[in-house]
């Protein structure tokens, strides 16, 4: 088995709680898997050697979600949201439309660029869901698509009621006929639990059906106003509730005493100018903050876990080393990818070698240097990642 050592490491954050941040540092990885860290001046040999003449390392990002299976673009209704027209989620109805009359080969095309471009930014795992197909033949083809591409596939029939169906008929096929389809190619379901979507029972129906099929629970909460979807995914132990823009105390307490990850999407609060989410009240009880981008058509063009990070830093006042962890182990404990062996968003022996160079010194260049592209170097499962691609 071939086996990399990379030296001349200035910062090196893996995520471990034993190791830390380390300083001059080292790692070698073999195959798939990092095989040591340590010390640059205690490095074994090694295959290959590959010396990054003092940059920081960094485990690549995990992006814990996305919507990535779509077409056409909703570029007008971005520049009237800019001019002040408010969001009211309705646009999903747009892409939905537009994803039903694309082909396969355009979304899976589709799918393939959003990817590549995610990992030239050194994304090495992520996460996406259907929910823009809305009838059983389009959310299964979604699923199909996005099982090819993506690591984590992720089942959204319930984004919202398309406006030819009935409520509660649509929510008997998601939880029935859709559901069945779609299962053997993903491994979670979400719901949208947010006035205008889907209320908490209709939400608790959904993740109790999908529960019965074996697959893990996310819920999609708290994004436009206060409501009950951080409290129902606490309830069900959901993995992540994603967006929390709108927290109460009682939410905050119960994510803090629980282990359903708060997943946040500052990119998206930016976009449709909402309230930033409550990181720092978050982060202060104790819960386990998570950030990714939501890169969708409407609400979050963006793939840029950087840009992600940079936000929390200057806006909802993390540290960079929290927003760095928010955006690589917490990911990957959203995603139930974060232990044993293989383990993602962390680089220690056995975790799996995805491993992020940036062009500097240190890993809070990130805030740092907002918006200048500082990614030198990516390897996915200890192969480079060809970032013309």
């Amino acid at each position: 088995m071939n086996s990399t050592v990379v030296t001349g490491i200035s910062e090196l954050t893996t995520n471990d709680e034993e190791l830390g941040t380390l300083t001059g540092a080292a790692l070698v990885f073999e195959g798939e898997r990092v095989a040591w860290v340590g010390a640059a001046e205690r490095a074994p040999q090694a295959d290959h050697r590959v010396d990054l003449g003092g940059r920081a390392v960094l485990p690549g990002w995990v992006d814990s979600h996305t919507h990535l299976v779509f077409a056409g673009d909703r570029t007008a209704e971005f520049t009237a949201r800019m001019a002040g027209e408010p969001y009211r989620a309705g646009g999903i109805a747009e892409t939905v439309r537009a994803t039903r009359a694309a082909d396969d080969e355009r979304l899976a095309a589709n799918l393939r660029a959003h990817v590549a471009e995610a990992a030239a930014q050194g994304t090495t795992s992520l996460e996406t869901k259907t929910g823009y197909g809305l009838t059983v033949e389009d959310e299964l083809r979604a699923a199909r698509i996005a099982s090819a591409e993506a690591e984590e596939v992720t089942y959204l029939g319930a984004h919202l009621v398309p406006p030819e169906r009935d409520a509660d008929d649509y929510l008997d096929l998601v939880c029935g006929r859709m559901l069945d389809a779609v299962a053997p190619y993903v491994s979670w379901c979400d719901v949208f639990c947010e006035r205008g979507a889907f209320d908490a029972e209709r939400s608790r129906r959904v993740l109790l059906a999908a529960r019965e099929r074996g697959l893990g629970l996310r819920v999609h909460g708290n994004q436009l106003e206060p409501g009950p979807g951080a409290a129902l995914a606490v309830e069900l132990g959901a993995a992540s509730v994603d967006h929390c823009t709108h927290l109460t105390d009682q939410d905050v307490d119960a994510l803090a005493g629980s282990d359903t990850v708060a997943t946040l999407l500052p990119a998206c609060d930016l976009s449709t100018r909402q309230p930033l989410p409550p990181a720092r009240e978050l982060l202060d009880a104790g819960a386990t903050v998570a950030l990714a981008t939501n890169c969708n058509p409407g609400s979050s063009y963006t793939s840029s876990m950087a840009f992600c990070v940079a936000t929390a830093v200057l806006q909802l006042r993390m540290t960079v080393s929290e927003a760095v962890y928010a955006a690589t182990r917490a990911g990957a404990r959203a995603l139930g990818r974060d232990q044993g062996e293989g383990a993602l968003g962390v680089l220690r022996p056995g975790a799996r070698a995805d491993v992020h160079a940036l062009d500097a010194p240190a890993a809070s260049w990130l805030a740092y240097r907002p918006g200048v592209p500082l990614t030198h170097r990516v390897w996915k499962a200890g192969r480079r990642v060809d970032r013309s691609a």
